[in-house]
């Protein structure tokens, strides 16, 4: 099979490197990694690629927007070593990786769009009064911890995690949590509903207050679904041109 790989029309570094818009050092690089098969030789030394190395280094290239460089060379490096399995099984990552921020992305839009409060529950008064803090909209841990159906313990939690920071009464000590706050309460009780660890969190609510608020992260929510779908659409470009590689290595 290697030589019906290598054999037909012979070309120069400089043909492949012009015709994908690199240097002549990147495509020795890249064949130097093991992402290109290995170049043929002249009976002085320089090399001499074929039509199935410009496939691969489009099949690379291809491969690069959708799953990155790390990933795409490794799934050149498996296939021209013949761990085609190995590959498919890398190019799978990539597509779970793509779900996965996917559910990522429509569990934040839900949560954001359904920060009404939920229906109270008993609280656990015993640290904290169980009053809202007169004048200011503010509230105690125990009312809070009422809205969102919780225990106070739980805020607490989610306060070492910097999920939530209540700002302490000066007189009493208390935590009162203001409008942010109690926002990001309810975000943070809306995500862990959908099954996310606080450490996924935490990123999440960090971007919701850069944002100013859910409102201005309207935007930033719009690009993300513009990113993915982006994503998605080069790893079928991608995978075109990696199958049309694994045919041309027969």
């Amino acid at each position: 099979m290697g030589r019906n790989l290598q054999s037909g029309e012979r070309l120069r570094p400089i043909d492949l490197a012009r015709g994908h818009g690199l240097s002549t050092q990147a495509v020795r690089n890249y064949e130097e990694a093991g992402i290109l098969p290995p170049a043929g030789r002249t009976p002085h030394g320089y090399r001499t690629y074929t039509p199935l190395h410009a496939r691969a280094l489009r099949a690379f290239l291809a491969l690069v927007p959708g799953h990155g460089h790390a990933a795409a060379g490794s799934i050149m490096r498996a296939v021209n070593r013949g761990a085609v399995d190995e590959a498919l099984r890398i190019v799978d990552e990539s597509h779970a990786q793509l779900l996965d921020d996917r559910r990522t992305l429509q569990a934040v839009e839900s949560a954001l769009g359904d920060l009404a409060p939920p229906m109270a529950a008993e609280p656990d008064t015993a640290a904290e009064p169980d009053t809202a803090v007169p004048g200011t909209g503010g509230r105690f841990i125990g009312p809070l911890a009422g809205e969102l159906g919780i225990r106070p313990a739980t805020l607490r939690k989610w306060e070492r995690a910097g999920l939530v920071s209540p700002r302490r009464d000066p007189v009493t000590g208390y935590r009162v949590y203001e409008e942010a706050d109690v926002r990001d309460a309810r975000l943070t009780h809306q995500l862990r509903r959908g099954g996310y660890l606080l450490e996924q969190i935490a990123p999440l609510i960090a971007q919701v207050r850069s944002a100013g608020g859910p409102e201005p992260l309207e935007a930033a929510l719009h690009d993300w679904h513009g990113r993915l779908s982006a994503r998605g659409r080069t790893m079928l470009t991608g995978a075109a041109e990696l199958e049309a590689y694994l045919r041309a290595r027969g």
